[in-house]
Order: structure tokens, then sequence, then C-alpha cells
């Protein structure tokens, strides 16, 4: 499937494929087993207390790769959390953790750390990622508007395409081509985040929402602090959504780029995320005092589809090309 790139995509594509560039060298670190293991442990922990969709989906690796990914799931979430909650200036704050995260050894007791660095090193993951993820979190010290969806995409690249694209390094890939549907895959992603949270970002000062569409729909930041839900927001939604499932569905082809013991668990953590968008529409578009999401047992029902979809489209991509 060949889908032709917009000017918001090729900026991003080229900010991916110069973060390729640095893969992380040398091996992983002398860690003693049972430091090596209590680190992972707790960072599975932290994946499942903040995002159970993320810790369902990464169950579904291989134990070695589970643990990696989770790792970067909870260097992720404290990375953010450091600009959410910084005492004085958020973006020293943020310095002073890239730093730890990036070029120094950290202590036996510092878990997150501890499991990412290894993550990082056994995996080859490119530094050049970490670095642009730290980049976007950094954004939220400063941007809290985005003028249009270029602007918007960059900060989702950051926050959420980096993350698949330092995943897919440790799941493992065909070639390069992957990248592509890992930068779309994380766009879709955040952007369902931003609709899900219009109204918890609107309680934190946050207006993730394009100005620009804002305006050609006729609304301003006074319906949102309204929670307006007349047809001019649910016209908008709509809008949104739909350029919301056109990404999910252009970033399908790019599951069976990757290793096959990875595909399944890729494709769920994307189908379980788009499933908000329905949830969205069953609640009629009132994002302001519901939060639309699935159960336990409603994630789980759909994983079987999930499996057979996965294994129709990996059937014979799988079977052309050797997996890194």
């Amino acid at each position: 499937m060949s889908v032709r790139a917009s000017a918001w995509e090729h900026r991003l594509l080229s900010w991916a494929y110069e973060g390729l560039e640095g893969r992380a060298a040398g091996e992983p670190m002398a860690i003693g087993e049972r430091d090596l293991a209590r680190a992972y442990a707790y960072c599975a922990r932290l994946t499942k207390l903040h995002s159970r969709t993320f810790y369902m989906a990464s169950g579904l690796l291989p134990l070695a790769k589970r643990r990696a990914v989770r790792a970067l799931y909870a260097f992720c979430r404290l990375s953010d959390d450091l600009v959410d909650r910084a005492e004085g200036d958020p973006r020293a704050t943020l310095e002073a953790w890239r730093r730890r995260a990036l070029f120094e050894r950290p202590g036996n007791d510092d878990w997150v750390l501890l499991a990412w660095a290894d993550a990082r090193m056994r995996y080859r993951i490119p530094q050049r990622y970490a670095e642009q993820l730290l980049e976007g979190v950094a954004r939220d010290a400063t941007a809290v508007r985005y003028a249009t969806f270029d602007d918007l995409a960059a900060y989702c690249y950051g926050v959420a395409s980096t993350v698949g694209l330092m995943a897919m390094h440790i799941i493992g890939f065909v070639d390069e081509r992957a990248i592509s549907y890992a930068v779309k895959l994380g766009v879709a992603l955040q952007l369902t985040n931003i609709l899900r949270d219009v109204g918890e970002d609107w309680r934190a000062g946050r207006v993730y929402l394009p100005q620009e569409e804002l305006g050609a729909f006729g609304l301003s930041e006074a319906d949102i602090a309204h929670g307006c839900m007349d047809e001019r927001w649910r016209a908008f939604l709509r809008f949104q959504i739909a350029r919301a499932r056109r990404l999910y569905a252009e970033s399908l082809p790019g599951v069976a780029l990757l290793h096959p013991d990875g595909r399944f668990a890729v494709a769920a953590a994307g189908e379980l995320y788009r499933a908000i968008l329905d949830r969205i529409e069953a609640n009629r578009g009132d994002v302001f005092r519901r939060r639309a999401y699935l159960s336990h047992w409603d994630k789980l029902r759909r994983l079987p589809g999930i499996w057979w979809r996965t294994k129709a489209l990996g059937d014979g991509q799988g079977r052309k090309s050797g997996v890194r």
C-alpha cells in the first residue's frame, strides 16, 4: 500500500531518518541479574499503573522484548511527569534528567534508568530518538497551544512517534520502510489521546486542538471552557476522528514489516487505542465530562479478531524478507 506523504509527514520522516543514524553502540552494562530483575519488575508495575492498554499489548511479546518495551514506557512516563510536576524551571529539570538517562551510569537503585540503560544498549536503540522524545516532552513546558495541524503533528512525533521508533528496534524490523508506518501510527495514537483528554487538558491549561481548525468550524476556546457540544463541536470531532482513523489504516501495513513475534502486540496496541474513538462517538462527543475507555473484558474479547487480522497481514511479507 502506498500513500502520498503530506508536507508534515515529509518533515517528520526527515527527523526519523536523522534519528536512525545514531544507533547505540557497545555491550549491555555489567549489571547484577538480581538488580536487573528488580529494575525490570519495577518498570512493569509502573506500566500497569499508568497504561493498562500498553501493559496488555506488551504482554503479547516474548519475555525479553516485553521487559524492554516496558522499560521504554517507564522512561517515557517519568520523562513526561518531570515536566508536569517540576518545581522551578522544568527545562533545567529535564536537562538534568537527560544527562542521567543518556550519559551517566545509573545507580543500582535507580530502577527505571537501570532497566532503560540495559534495554537501550541490548537492542541498540538510537540515542537520537530518545533525545527527540525529550525535546518533544519539553514542549509542554512552554507550548500549550498549536496553531495548525502541522504544528501539532510535530509535537505528536516528539512524544509518540519516537516511542514507536524505539520500540521498533526492540521488536525487530525487516527494513527501513517500517519507519514511515511507525511515525504515522505514533501521530494517530497521540491524536487519539488528545481527543479523549480535551476536558482534562483544558483544566490543566492546555489546548492541543489546532487553533486554525477550531476556527474553521466556528469554535473558540470559550466553547471548550463551557463544554459546548453543539453541532459545530460534533462536526469538528467527526473531522478529527476521521483523520485519526485514516492514519491508523495507513499505518497498518507496517505491522507486516516487523519481526513475527512482535506483530500481534503492535497491532493490538493500535486497534485497542483506535477503539477509543468509537467510545468518544458513543459518548456523543462528550470529552469534557466523560473519559472514553475500553474495559478490561472489552479489550480481551477483541484480541482473537486482532490476532487473525495480524496473521493474514503478515503472511507473505514475512516470507519474502528476513527480519532483523
